[in-house]
């Protein structure tokens, strides 16, 4: 990371040699915590910019794209999704969109570090605003570790809101916390992770198809959207059945009681259909 005189906020360049700067406004938070290092930034034309570790993790201008898209499309294709854990999202945002569903009746969040949602509850109180709301439940421990130790059946969706493979996230990629939550799962359970661009991480993908499978998942597909602050810009989530995808609730997405500013029944539609390039990878691990 680095803020030049200019007051670009730039953050660490990714393996092909690319990077991505905002303009910023000045800085607003910095705290390390037993976990991370955590600031927030005011930029010129992205809101409040919130990073970890020097890594861009949100802006108030396009969060909701990430939001929408990794709550929506899996709550949508679960038949009767009552029961959600959430592991990660501490800046709550995911958990917002997840608690719009009125038939969600109970949404557990376990992110590490309790320092993300303190920041996020100050700079970012748009994303917190269910943060009260009854059927939710704030945890401030180690998600690998609470999966691990659930009650077998005990969730119907699994949202896994994770940063990237490295550091401790990297167990969040893996085969054993796959089956783990497998094993945590209903039996028409699905569970749904971000899994980085497709153009310079698709390496990533395909090893996590290969992971959700050999865990026991009947079937695995991925979902890509516009994410501009990530790199490259493009972005993807990865979802996994205990059986076979039948498609998704599309007259409930259509007639959904709750406003969105990217998702609908058309977006997750077109979502799905996958250039060539990602569909003949994820075949060949299908088989």
């Amino acid at each position: 990371m680095a803020l030049d005189d200019t007051l670009w906020f730039t953050e660490n360049p990714t393996a092909d040699g690319s990077t991505f700067s905002l303009k910023i406004t000045g800085k607003l938070h910095e705290e390390q915590t037993p976990f991370q290092k955590i600031e927030v930034y005011g930029t010129e034309g992205f809101g409040n910019l919130m990073v970890i570790d020097g890594y861009i993790m949100l802006t108030a201008r396009d969060n909701y794209l990430y939001h929408e898209m990794l709550a929506h499309p899996v709550l949508f294709t679960h038949p009767n999704p009552k029961r959600v854990l959430i592991i990660g999202g501490g800046d709550c945002g995911t958990l917002r969109e997840v608690l719009r569903h009125p038939e969600v009746a109970q949404v557990q969040q376990v992110d590490i570090d309790a320092g993300v949602t303190r920041a996020a509850e100050r700079f970012f109180p748009e994303l917190c605003e269910s943060n009260n709301d009854p059927r939710a439940e704030l945890h401030f421990a180690d998600g690998i570790q609470w999966v691990q130790e659930a009650t077998p059946g005990s969730y119907d969706v699994i949202i896994v809101d994770s940063t990237d493979p490295v550091g401790p996230a990297i167990g969040l990629f893996s085969e054993p916390f796959f089956r783990d939550c497998h094993r945590a799962l209903g039996d028409d359970g699905i569970i749904v992770q971000q899994s980085e661009s497709p153009l310079l991480n698709m390496q990533i993908l395909t090893d996590m198809h290969k992971a959700m499978r050999g865990a026991g998942y009947a079937d695995v597909q991925t979902l890509h959207f516009p994410q501009p602050v990530y790199p490259s810009g493009w972005w993807t989530c990865t979802m996994a059945a205990k059986h076979a995808f039948k498609g998704f609730r599309i007259a409930d997405a259509v007639a959904k009681p709750f406003p969105t500013r990217y998702y609908s029944a058309e977006v997750h539609q077109g979502a799905l259909a996958l250039p060539p390039f990602m569909k003949e990878a994820f075949a060949k691990i299908a088989g």
